[in-house]
């Protein structure tokens, strides 16, 4: 029966269910991937993003999501609601610019890297995988910075932050808040 349940929420989310792969509360997959060592990208022109510009979402199929096994309910307390938690889980740059490249060739994007932000689809401070290809992929970014600005998916993340810190939404329902749909989620929390 749990087996059942847990193919039925990976098949809605469209996770690849690997034999032996953990999975959370969830449905997402953990993720063993070292953050200090580059990850082999999707094929090239093999992702397709859902929508466009800032409300755009990923290629289920290519990024549906992996978490941090370090981040449970039980630890939110000494994880992502501790201040400066998710720098230390972050990925250097020399990491994840060549996945940058190697990501948006995947999404068949072949212009300037400045108009993507490599982004972790649930957030670092949502628990998500630091550097794990199912978790991450170049989203639009504004088309022109001026001052300072959050994009829509980035405010969502906050707020639900914040819930779950206060103990109002489960880390699980968050994080299936951001993988099944963000857009919907802001519509209603952002």
């Amino acid at each position: 029966m749990r087996v059942a349940a847990v193919a039925l929420i990976g098949a809605l989310l469209a996770v690849p269910l690997v034999a032996g792969a953990r999975t959370s509360p969830s449905g997402l997959v953990y993720s063993s991937a070292p953050a200090g060592q580059v990850q082999r990208q999707p094929p090239a022109g093999s992702c397709h993003a859902v929508g466009s510009g800032i409300y755009a979402r990923p290629d289920p199929r290519c990024t549906p999501g992996a978490l941090n096994p370090a981040v449970t309910q039980a630890t939110i307390g000494s994880t992502i609601c501790r201040s400066g938690w998710t720098a230390t889980v972050r990925p250097p740059e020399s990491v994840t610019e060549p996945e940058k490249f190697a990501s948006m060739r995947a999404y068949g994007i072949f212009g300037s890297a400045s108009g993507y932000e490599y982004d972790h689809y649930v957030p670092l401070e949502l628990g998500g995988a630091a550097n794990d290809p199912r978790n991450l992929w170049p989203e639009p970014d504004y088309p022109a910075r001026a001052g300072f600005y959050l994009n829509p998916k980035d405010r969502l993340e906050t707020a639900l932050k914040h819930l779950v810190c206060r103990e109002a939404l489960s880390l699980g329902q968050a994080q299936r808040l951001i993988a099944t749909n963000w857009v919907a989620a802001y519509r209603r929390f952002g």
